[in-house]
């Protein structure tokens, strides 16, 4: 265990929690909504710090992040929790572990190991991925200020509910995030996610203004958030922000307690995508489809093939300096070529 960041007593033995946007209120003895926070006599402790539960070697498209070092791979680490409770959660297994089973596992790793592993795996970022990067944000941060010295990029995959403050401790060592965006209602925030979308924007918003490098991502569930008015609403709040923020568009598959629904009809992304583009996105991909040319970098501008995907590999990269290589459009992101 390890004392918390971002808390304050607010009465003997009672704290509030200021990492996400859910503000817990602990009373002693008791844990926040991720499970993975506990008040021990007005202290608040991170119980997963230090306990990985999965680590790998990533393509960075995994994440996904298509204008982020292209080709590249990403040491990717993980410990249980989550900060909601999501029904088709695609990670359930490790994500609601604690709130499923009460137990909280994972493996001694330390912040100085995961650096060195990454390094002798020729890695060029680490991702704090699989499950809710939010909740083992002392663990995250430790590990960032080492791999941002070491000369590694920091990528955060999330479902973005952070409070400016925690963005405003880790955006000197955060260099991406990929944010789920899961719908533009707050009905459905509360139902399937218990989490607000005004909250939800308004980390957004912040991440965007901190200048970290971000990509969104909707996993488009059936019956929940496939309508064009769902669609619509997120295309058109990306292209508010910058309509050059990439947005995958994601395919559900069955899982976890939502397994009445099939995979997403191909041409429910394919609507999603023609939404985007009506709204002025300039960069629209769609998820969970390998084979499909939707993969691929085409400048907005010209029409040309920019990077060629085929899933998580990067078969062909053609931009040069940042730019197109035929109409010399600049093409936003980080390393890209």
């Amino acid at each position: 265990m390890q004392e918390a960041m971002l808390y304050e007593k607010v009465k003997l033995n009672t704290v509030q929690c200021n990492l996400c946007q859910h503000r817990c209120r602990i009373e002693d003895g008791q844990k926040g909504i991720c499970q993975v926070r506990e008040n021990q006599k007005g202290i608040l402790y991170s119980l997963v710090y230090g306990k990985a539960i999965a680590t790998n070697v990533d393509p960075i498209e995994k994440k996904p992040l298509f204008h982020f070092q292209p080709g590249s791979h990403s040491y990717s680490l993980a410990t249980v929790g989550c900060n909601f409770h999501c029904l088709f959660c695609q990670n359930a297994d490790i994500a609601h572990l604690p709130r499923n089973q009460g137990r909280v596992i994972g493996k001694d790793l330390s912040a100085a190991t995961i650096v060195e592993k990454a390094l002798e795996s020729g890695c060029q970022s680490v991702s704090y991925t699989y499950t809710e990067p939010t909740v083992f944000f002392e663990y995250a941060y430790d590990t960032a200020r080492l791999a941002h010295k070491a000369g590694l990029k920091n990528v955060f995959v999330s479902n973005g509910y952070m409070t400016p403050e925690a963005i405003k401790i880790i955006s000197p060592y955060l260099d991406a995030i990929n944010v789920d965006l899961k719908a533009y209602d707050d009905e459905i925030y509360k139902k399937y996610m218990g989490a607000r979308l005004d909250k939800m924007l308004e980390s957004i918003t912040t991440i965007f203004k901190a200048k970290i490098w971000m990509e969104i991502t909707t996993l488009v569930v059936p019956t929940v958030n496939d309508t064009r008015e769902q669609l619509s609403g997120i295309a058109r709040f990306i292209a508010s922000l910058n309509p050059d923020i990439p947005w995958h568009i994601s395919r559900f598959h069955p899982s976890y307690k939502f397994t009445t629904e099939g995979p997403t009809p191909f041409p429910i992304l394919k609507m999603g995508q023609e939404i985007g583009k009506e709204k002025g996105l300039h960069f629209i991909y769609l998820g969970n489809v390998w084979g499909e040319e939707d993969e691929h970098t085409i400048c907005w501008n010209c029409g040309q093939m920019l990077i060629k995907r085929f899933g998580f590999s990067v078969q062909e990269n053609n931009v040069k300096d940042g730019k197109c290589f035929n109409c010399k459009t600049s093409i936003p992101g980080v390393g890209l070529g």
